[in-house]
């Protein structure tokens, strides 16, 4: 069955509205009058209800393309991110390059949050991508949730908690450049509809950094855009793919 039955626009069109979206920090009215330049009419509310539905798809269809961490040292923060006009805690984790591992958003602050985020991080994880080394700030809630994540066996025991200050800059300039998507949302209405959007910012971000490059087969922005179009099986598969790229080059 097509992932976009129903759907008065192509899958195609679906995609654009939910990528750039999701990558380049606009608002939705903003996004509306950029595709009605490209001759796509679409109310703001309807891109809304896209991202609600793709952003979280795309997320979890291409979480295996780029979760994979290029070092065990891991640099582990939250952020505040603004729901309903309170506070809500975007945990995030990053390996020592900067590359996305994983995130969480919470309600709440504390050890049970912590060890929610830290399990949902280590989990499916192949035995090379396991962290050795975790720094975190000083806040005694990971060191808890580390303990009772070591003592339930869902974390190595030989894993080194650090609180060295200046180790997590990696993380915080990362948390910058996403706040920088967030900042055109002004606020998210609920839970649910801000970590669907931010799980689409994150892969975004993730993608933009060079997480995917293996699967990405011109090694440009079209790349991109076709690993997020084949992961919901539109154009051609892959193998396909790399085989015309092939002939085109030994033809040139």
């Amino acid at each position: 069955m097509s992932d976009f039955k129903g759907r008065h626009f192509r899958g195609e069109i679906v995609l654009w509205a939910v990528r750039w979206y999701c990558r380049y920090g606009v608002s939705y009215r903003d996004l509306e009058e950029m595709m009605a330049e490209r001759g796509h009419r679409v109310d703001h509310s309807t891109i809304y209800r896209w991202v609600q539905h793709y952003a979280p798809e795309i997320e979890r269809r291409m979480r295996w393309q780029w979760r994979r961490p290029r070092s065990d040292s891991w640099r582990m923060d939250e952020t505040y991110i603004k729901v309903r006009g309170k506070w809500a805690y975007l945990y995030r984790v990053v390996d020592k390059f900067g590359d996305t591992i994983d995130f969480y958003l919470s309600p709440t602050r504390d050890t049970k949050a912590a060890k929610r985020f830290l399990g949902k991080a280590l989990k499916n994880l192949k035995s090379w991508e396991q962290p050795r080394v975790i720094n975190t700030d000083k806040a005694p809630t990971y060191a808890a949730a580390l303990a009772e994540l070591k003592q339930e066996g869902k974390c190595p025991k030989d894993v080194q908690h650090l609180q060295v200050k200046y180790l997590n800059n990696v993380v915080e300039a990362d948390h910058g450049k996403l706040k920088q998507l967030i900042k055109p949302v002004r606020g998210f209405k609920t839970m649910k509809s801000a970590y669907a959007t931010i799980k689409g910012f994150e892969v975004m971000r993730a993608l933009r950094k060079g997480q995917s490059r293996s699967f990405n087969l011109t090694g440009d922005i079209n790349g991109e855009t076709r690993m997020i179009e084949r992961a919901f099986h539109l154009g051609p598969c892959a193998l396909s793919e790399a085989m015309s790229l092939l002939e085109d080059r030994m033809v040139a």
